[in-house]
């Protein structure tokens, strides 16, 4: 009997400690219950910094030591897009900005340039080109993926050559 008395309180002590379970809504009707709002990719997964410096690491191998890269050109198309990066905390290093708009123009011109990156389910695209001097450069659409390592550029592709 005993026994029996000791089991009971036993479990009331400890069905006390469930916490309460919460109802579970009910469908509004005209919603789909199986669709799941989210806010747009470039702001749930925007990083663009991490992209670009992806990008600058992985494809163009530029570092702050040995291969530091031409000016940086942030494209943006006229969108007023205008990333604030902390570049030392990617590993790079951009000492100098390039403006297309920029008057008189340096005798050489050089500049590695980055586009809004567009994301979606794989990671990022990001369009990017680099010129070297007159009639020298190239363009990429790059894939970048985002892992446990953070972003890692995959493969580009030539956009165009001059």
């Amino acid at each position: 009997m005993r026994a029996i008395a000791f089991t009971a309180l036993a479990f009331s002590t400890l069905a006390g400690c469930a916490a309460p379970v919460e109802p579970t809504p009910l469908p509004q009707a005209g919603v789909d219950p199986t669709v799941v709002e989210h806010p747009p990719l470039t702001e749930s997964l925007g990083n663009d910094c991490a992209v670009i410096a992806a990008v600058a690491r992985d494809h163009y191998q530029f570092n702050t030591t040995d291969n530091v890269p031409p000016p940086l050109w942030l494209d943006d198309e006229g969108s007023g897009w205008a990333p604030a990066c902390d570049w030392s905390r990617h590993g790079l290093s951009f000492p100098a900005r390039f403006d297309p708009d920029d008057r008189p123009q340096p005798q050489r011109v050089q500049w590695v340039s980055f586009k809004q990156p567009r994301y979606d389910s794989s990671g990022a695209v990001i369009e990017t080109g680099i010129l070297h001097g007159p009639l020298a450069g190239m363009g990429y659409e790059c894939r970048v993926y985002s892992g446990f390592n953070g972003w890692t550029a995959g493969e580009c592709k030539n956009t165009w050559i001059s």
